[in-house]
């Protein structure tokens, strides 16, 4: 495959990680459901997978890139299996709500094996390597649409994460954003009021 259709569908691939991410995202200001501390590890995963993939389209496809997409989609796979075992047991309950019989974690750990067996599908071709480009020159709405959304949503989930847990350990059933108050005032300006 040559690079140019291997950045196509690097592209793609990226624009699936910006959707689970502002499917994230929705779930959290749309519905309310606040990430806890394991979520948050699946959403970084996923922004690392991510990262891999903006690589490909920028620089061009080079196994050191797919190896990055691999090692953020193991991580964000061994958190989302830590996560179902969490709640595996009968009794145990659950975080968040189910989506087609499925909590979010057990959709996460599905999408991140996807990913590992999607690079190392791509991984197989290595005509995509043969040509070294420098960085893609022509500039096609894909994959800047794909990169922009990206990078707004990589910087979304820090903003939401420092909102959500301040400056230390994230609490492990978040209530609320710890920085604002009811009336989303930020707390330490307004103090006691």
């Amino acid at each position: 495959m040559p690079g140019d259709v291997a950045k196509l569908l690097n592209a793609l691939a990226l624009m699936a990680v910006d959707t689970v991410l502002a499917l994230a995202f929705v779930d959290q200001l749309w519905f309310s459901d606040l990430p806890c501390p394991l979520c948050i590890l699946q959403r970084a995963g996923f922004t690392a997978a991510g990262f891999g993939l903006a690589l490909n389209i920028i620089f061009g496809p080079k196994p050191s890139h797919y190896g990055i997409t691999i090692l953020g989609a193991a991580v964000g796979a061994a958190v989302s299996v830590r996560q179902i075992l969490l709640h595996i047991v009968p009794g145990t309950g659950s975080y968040g709500n189910a989506i087609f019989g499925l909590h979010l974690y057990t959709w996460a750990l599905i999408a991140f094996v996807l990913m590992i067996l999607w690079s190392a599908i791509m991984l197989l071709d290595d005509r995509q390597f043969s040509r070294a480009d420098a960085i893609w020159t022509r500039l096609r709405p894909l994959p800047v649409t794909a990169i922009a959304t990206f990078i707004l949503l990589a910087v979304g989930n820090v903003v939401s994460t420092l909102l959500i847990c301040g400056a230390t350990f994230c609490p492990e059933n978040p209530g609320g954003y710890l920085i604002f108050n009811e009336n989303l005032r930020l707390t330490m300006l307004t103090g006691a009021l």
